[in-house]
């Protein structure tokens, strides 16, 4: 299990910080998403066996996220 921390500027409204969950537990792999609401801090445990942090960043990037 390994565990990624990713800051998104756009993280810290409601609408975002679900969308932004909603895409990255959509990936096979992904174990549990964390969002700080205050600085847009995104913790991610996944399985690298499945899934690495590069997938992560590609999904959020290819919605249009600033990492």
């Amino acid at each position: 299990m390994s565990e990624a921390t990713i800051f998104i500027k756009e993280a810290t409204n409601e609408k975002d910080i679900q969308e932004v969950e909603y895409l990255i537990n959509q990936l096979e792999g992904v174990e549990r998403v964390l969002i700080d609401t205050v600085d847009g801090e995104v913790k991610v445990e996944f399985d690298d066996q499945v899934v690495s942090k590069e997938d992560i960043l590609s999904i959020l990037k290819d919605n249009h996220y600033q990492i």
